[in-house]
């Protein structure tokens, strides 16, 4: 089913942003909940031992809880502040295009983890700064795209939609 056009109005960037760290959330207790399985069937007795394989198994955990809720049309997050997933036509994702918007969606975490990735830091307050105003920083660049997209969605050839119900 084709969305009409009007109905691929993009919500507000605040809604979106909300949306993105109630996902946050959401995606840390389902990485911290990895992370435990993962420790118990490796018996992991260092948390340094097995990082990168650590690290691997979560992001393909993400990996499929995103594309499994994208293919649908939203996370719990999305729901929860009325947007939808779809492609530039108004169609539900294919898993295809929901594992590619995954990987573009990288964007928002691997700039400033590169920037300190090669650094010994004991003081975490300046990664936080950075990756914060990062964050701000990309957020603010969809309101340069024509449609207000963000630009991995526009990359990825999928939107964010308003999903509010329309009075009628």
């Amino acid at each position: 089913m084709t969305v009409p056009a009007p109905a691929l109005a993009a919500p507000s960037l605040r809604r979106r942003l909300a949306s993105l760290f109630y996902e946050a959330f959401l995606a840390f207790g389902i990485a911290m909940a990895t992370a435990f399985v993962f420790s118990v069937l490796t018996q992991m007795r260092h948390a340094l031992s097995g990082r990168q394989a650590l690290g691997a198994v979560i992001a393909v955990v993400l990996g499929l809880y995103f594309i499994a809720s994208w293919t649908k049309g939203r996370t719990l997050p999305m729901q929860t502040w009325r947007i939808r997933i779809v492609d530039r036509h108004g169609r539900p994702l294919t898993p295809l295009r929901a594992a590619w918007r995954y990987v573009l969606c990288s964007v928002w975490v691997l700039p400033p983890l590169a920037v300190f990735a090669r650094g010994q830091l004991a003081d975490w307050k300046p990664v936080t700064a950075a990756f914060f105003g990062w964050v701000l920083f990309w957020a603010a660049l969809s309101l340069l795209h024509p449609q207000r997209q963000f630009w991995h969605d526009a990359w990825a050839g999928t939107r964010l939609v308003d999903a509010t119900p329309k009075a009628g």
